[in-house]
């Protein structure tokens, strides 16, 4: 008889199953984060080629999340009826398709609707990646596992912009987005012959109308509060986050193609701050971490968003505080909201959560489209530190609104 595979024996090695696991799903968030957070540094290019505004660009980062926002609410009806691995294989194959269309894209119109495609396929992906942890992975180690996951989002800082850049600078812009899709084809044939089936969470799962376990849902106070709070830290973040790039090359002096370092110091940082934050999390309580770094981050949001021409090491040092605290305050809330709810409606609450955050993302970056404008007759951006503002009121709300929350599982 053969010996059985390291991924399905979880008797007898439990932690490399584990790893195995972390691995796949921190690779396909990686991939469906970088192309999220691709287009932020894309900006001056994109306004540059397509000839639009920065109310346009935000247009364009928003039409990602409002998408990902409805298909998050559409497949909270049926997400839980499905085998998490069969779920997670069909959604990852339409957000490779829809990366694709993205890298064809000629006109800002047909980048446009891509994005649009991309993010129906990509926002659901990220919960059900959230979902998988909370049906696999202990309580005790779950903020560590969230946090070796999310750091996702520094490697992507770290390697993927850079590269992304590099490859914009010198081929076009349409170039990130092509290697974006390779890689996600690689990762989708990872995930097919890797991963296990996954149906935990069916051995508690009772046959409901969809309406009804979205009523079950939206009645649930706890549910509700995690809601309240993820809509208060998108906006405490992805208000500064999309206009960040433009800000640095009009107002701060940066070349387009020195905003690579911007992702790689704040990437290299992070990648060991979050799965520190990860740590700390389960060590001292979610709630007491994320209270602290929620409130040292309001220092970085505050000083990067009035930043004038300093000399760039200064603007290092502050966007690299900035996405320390970031990711640091994201981490423990993120555990605490997959906590927060019976794994039997972990996955329809974690795509009802996703369409939130994308929502709230979205919003977000119109948001700051509305308030931002250029100087006249020049390319410099005026009002940013208006939205610095604004991100550290809700910052604040954050602080209160999380101390609701109770961990159900």
């Amino acid at each position: 008889m053969a010996a059985p595979s390291p991924i399905t024996s979880q008797a007898t090695v439990p932690a490399l199953r584990e790893s195995w696991l972390l691995f796949i799903l921190a690779a396909i968030q990686f991939t469906h984060i970088m192309d999220f957070v691709i287009m932020m540094p894309l900006g001056p290019q994109l306004m540059r080629v397509f000839q639009i505004s920065p109310r346009e660009f935000g247009f364009l980062v928003s039409a990602y999340t409002f998408s990902a926002a409805i298909s998050g609410v559409l497949s909270a009806f049926f997400i839980d009826r499905f085998d998490r691995k069969s779920a997670l294989l069909g959604l990852y194959l339409g957000f490779t398709l829809g990366t694709f269309a993205c890298a064809l894209a000629p006109t800002f119109s047909f980048l446009l609707i891509a994005r649009v495609l991309a993010g129906a396929f990509g926002g659901v992906l990220g919960a059900l990646v959230l979902a998988i942890i909370g049906d696999s992975i202990p309580e005790e180690r779950r903020g560590a596992a969230t946090g070796r996951v999310m750091a996702a989002f520094s490697v992507a800082s770290i390697g993927g912009i850079p590269v992304g850049l590099y490859l914009a600078s010198h081929a076009s812009w349409h170039a990130p987005f092509y290697l974006l899709t390779g890689l996600s084809v690689l990762v989708l044939f990872l995930t097919w012959r890797m991963l296990p089936p996954m149906r935990q969470h069916l051995l508690q799962h009772v046959p409901q109308h969809p309406a009804k376990v979205l009523l079950t849902i939206f009645s649930q106070p706890n549910c509700l509060w995690a809601f309240v709070l993820m809509v208060t830290l998108s906006l405490a973040g992805f208000t500064v986050v999309p206009f960040l790039s433009p800000y640095m090359v009009a107002n701060v002096g940066f070349e387009e193609a020195e905003l690579s370092y911007i992702y790689l110091f704040g990437g290299l940082a992070t990648v060991v701050t979050s799965q520190m934050a990860g740590r700390l999390s389960d060590r001292f309580g979610k709630k007491r971490v994320f209270q602290l770094a929620a409130l040292v981050s309001v220092i970085p949001i505050l000083v990067v968003t009035h930043l004038t021409r300093v000399p760039h090491w200064q603007a290092f040092v502050v966007t690299t505080f900035f996405f320390i605290f970031f990711g640091a305050r994201f981490v423990p809330a993120m555990s605490l909201i997959t906590s927060s709810v019976e794994p039997r409606l972990r996955g329809s609450f974690m795509s009802v959560n996703s369409s939130v955050q994308q929502l709230a993302s979205g919003l977000a970056a119109f948001l700051s489209g509305l308030v931002i404008t250029n100087a006249p007759g020049s390319q410099e951006l005026l009002h940013f530190g208006t939205v610095g503002i604004i991100a550290t009121v809700f910052t604040f709300v954050s602080m209160g609104v999380v101390m609701k929350l109770r961990q159900v599982s």
